[in-house]
């Protein structure tokens, strides 16, 4: 027997239609490409994301047909995204911090026939368009007096003038909720790029997921700023959860160095945002150097790669902002689970707090997690066992696109690659990726704990920490650290602000400092380019 509810399908547009009908008028900001402060809002957004879906249509644009997007986080691209999929088609965000080899190859596989790009990317694209062949248009996100005088790309239009040829009257197409809606590409730092397929149905329970009070806890009094860009897996859900909530978005645009984040922060009263570390430790410097304070800003989310504990520490100490550690995966849409206050943990506060909030959290409904050993087998919660972490839910990956081979094991659950532990609350700490974690003389060391440790020291502003062989031990730990601006630590000082904190043989064998280190292309550390440069290194003694 069936129940006996409506039909409703779990597509995009409702999450606009809602928006629009129930909070019209709350507001959209972009600090623009071009320069101004730009206003609109959700019944605007809306309305304009009909007329791209329309004239996407008259372009031959159909069901399953992808059009890629490479463009900051702003009003037209969350508009195009919505057009986009409005029709049917799959957004297919392009990250341009890849290498150019990157991004004409994940463009030839997926065999896009339209390119949505801001005007930062036009010299970029005009480089790789002869090398891709399946992009028949390039709609650049301007008006006509910002359009190029003159460029190589082919049949390249201004946005504001192609989409001024739809009149918005049309009609969302119609299709199932498991159709694709968006494709997003892992960063491919170990092998070609691999592309995850998001369908409608999983889109819309994600960004429900992501609402709730346990997550980011949104709500239409907010306003929320994702500095996390749309094309880093779906901006961790804040395109689709921002519109459910009725929440006010602010849009930052290319600019985000410390002093452009504060300034929007402060001037549009934002009330929750959510980026990497990186970003925020440039916004910590300014606030530093600056004297500035945060008056708005209740909550932010912070995930990508691990929080630093000083981070947590300078925004609730300091600035009176409650941190959400986070984490998640392209594979997962993105955001699996999330360091909130169960009851059995809330009465925790300064270091106990701190140590939780170093975990990245528990597992938000919707997804489900376990940790097992090399041969499969369920390992506990004790908070102290450490195996490899696997995932299971409706909005994570169960293949990659135009691939074949399987990627989740006998009981359904996917691989993330992480190393992990569960306490007995459901905590999740990671404390490596499984090609990242280091084997000293048949003891595992965590690089992640160890550098967390490491970017405490008031002197650091950013650490990794990689294995080098060792001919007694196997391998021993490399603390590689960027020293803050105007600050000298030396090694001693730092070996000694570790020593108290960890066993005695996880301590590092040596230090070596750096002007900088290397990042993937959404902000991680590049610890592979780091293995191959120490390869040799040659450790004291």
């Amino acid at each position: 027997m069936l129940g006996l509810m409506q039909d409703w399908p779990l597509l995009l547009h409702r999450l606009i239609d809602h928006a629009a009908r129930h909070h019209p008028r709350r507001e959209i900001v972009t600090r623009s490409v071009e320069g101004p402060i730009h206003r609109t809002n959700w019944a605007a957004i809306r309305q304009r994301s009909l007329r791209v879906a329309q004239r996407l249509a008259r372009d031959g644009i159909r069901l399953g047909d992808r059009v890629a997007t490479m463009a900051w986080n702003t009003w037209r691209h969350l508009e195009a995204w919505y057009g986009i999929a409005g029709i049917g088609a799959i957004y297919h965000t392009v990250n341009p911090r890849l290498f150019p080899e990157q991004i004409a190859w994940i463009l030839n596989h997926a065999e896009s026939r339209v390119m949505m790009a801001d005007l930062t990317f036009v010299p970029l694209l005009e480089t790789l368009a002869p090398n891709l062949p399946h992009i028949e248009r390039y709609i650049l996100l301007t008006d006509a007096a910002h359009m190029p005088a003159s460029t190589t790309l082919p049949n390249a239009v201004p946005y504001e003038e192609w989409l001024a040829e739809a009149d918005g009257d049309f009609a969302w197409a119609s299709f199932d909720e498991n159709t694709a809606a968006g494709l997003c590409y892992t960063s491919g730092t170990t092998g070609e790029p691999k592309g995850v397929l998001y369908s409608h149905r999983s889109n819309v329970l994600h960004g429900m997921a992501c609402c709730v009070p346990d997550a980011f806890g949104l709500a239409a009094r907010d306003r929320v700023m994702p500095v996390v860009p749309m094309f880093h897996a779906n901006a961790w859900s804040l395109a689709f959860s921002t519109p459910i909530a009725g929440a006010a978005l602010v849009m930052p645009g290319a600019k985000l160095d410390g002093a452009s984040v504060h300034q929007l922060l402060e001037e549009e009263r934002v009330t929750f945002t959510a980026g990497v570390p990186t970003v925020w430790l440039m916004l910590l410097q300014h606030l530093e150097a600056t004297g500035a304070r945060l008056s708005t800003l209740e909550r932010v989310a912070i995930g990508g790669s691990a929080c630093p504990r000083a981070m947590t520490q300078a925004f609730q100490d300091r600035y009176g902002v409650q941190v959400i550690h986070a984490w998640g995966m392209t594979e997962m849409s993105p955001v699996g689970t999330l360091a909130g206050p169960k009851p059995e943990v809330a009465h925790l506060t300064g270091e106990a707090k701190l140590d939780l909030q170093e975990r990245q959290g528990a597992a938000m409904f919707t997804v489900d997690m376990k940790i097992t050993d090399d041969e499969g087998r369920e390992l506990p919660w004790d908070g102290k066992t450490f195996g490899r972490l696997k995932v299971q839910g409706p909005a994570v990956a169960r293949r990659y696109y135009r691939r074949e081979e399987e990627i989740l094991d006998a009981d359904g659950y996917f691989d993330t690659g992480d190393v992990a532990t569960i306490d007995e609350n459901g905590y999740m700490k990671i404390t490596d990726r499984s090609k990242d974690v280091i084997k000293s003389g048949g003891e595992w060391i965590s690089s992640i704990d160890l550098e967390n440790l490491a970017v405490g020291h008031p002197d650091v502003a950013e650490a990794a920490v990689i294995a080098v062989p060792h001919p007694k031990w196997g391998e021993r730990p490399l603390l590689l650290a960027v020293p803050k601006p105007g600050r000298e630590p030396t090694k001693e000082a730092l070996l000694d602000f570790l020593r108290p904190k960890i066993a005695k043989w996880w301590l590092p064998d040596d230090v070596v400092f750096v002007p900088e280190l290397p990042h993937t292309a959404t902000g991680k550390l590049l610890k592979t380019k780091l293995r191959e440069d120490y390869r040799n290194y040659k450790l004291p003694g």
